[in-house]
């Protein structure tokens, strides 16, 4: 059985035992049973005779579901299906590409085979067009060398940001087709 001391230190979304603040509750037992409406100190008395623990699983019902169980484990057990749930998850990554309004056709494509190369891995792709000095006065060149970048990178990818001017930078955010 868990003293009050360490719950507090496991858990603190579901109230157990004498942290519970209702009179009356209504009690399930650890195969699943009803037991019905009872007072707390009832309850608690009865989960302590068989060893576990009265945790609140619906504080908001009227009166309050409480469920007899063995919490440590209960808490092992929720641990490891996040754990599981958290490994699933897809983490995605923000490559960056930078690129200049006045590139020459070389060196365009070997940015685009990065991004190409950061899109076959999965990863979301930042193409940024960089201006120096006087650049900036024609900002529809930049644009041109981003659409040109989409034209080029063709169906297989989804534009999350559009192009947009940041400072003496135009950016946008490219994503690969799930």
């Amino acid at each position: 059985m868990i003293s009050v001391s360490e719950v507090k230190t496991i858990g603190k979304e579901l109230r157990i035992n004498e942290q519970i603040r209702a009179r009356e509750v209504r009690v399930v037992s650890d195969a699943n049973e009803q037991l019905g409406i009872m007072t707390l100190h009832e309850a608690i008395h009865m989960a302590e005779e068989k060893g576990f623990d009265l945790v609140e699983v619906a504080p908001n019902g009227k009166p309050p579901v409480c469920r007899i169980m063995n919490y440590g484990k209960f808490r092992y057990e929720q641990q490891k299906r996040d754990k599981e749930a958290k490994k699933k998850q897809k983490i995605y990554q923000i490559k960056e590409v930078k690129l200049r309004p006045n590139i020459e056709d070389h060196d365009f494509y070997v940015k685009l085979k990065n991004a190409q190369r950061f899109l076959a891995e999965g990863n979301k792709v930042k193409v940024t067009i960089m201006f120096r000095g006087r650049e900036m006065t024609h900002p529809e060149l930049g644009r041109s060398v981003l659409e040109r970048v989409l034209h080029e990178l063709g169906d297989a990818i989804i534009r999350e940001k559009p192009p947009k001017l940041e400072g003496r930078n135009m950016t946008m955010v490219i994503a690969p087709k799930a």
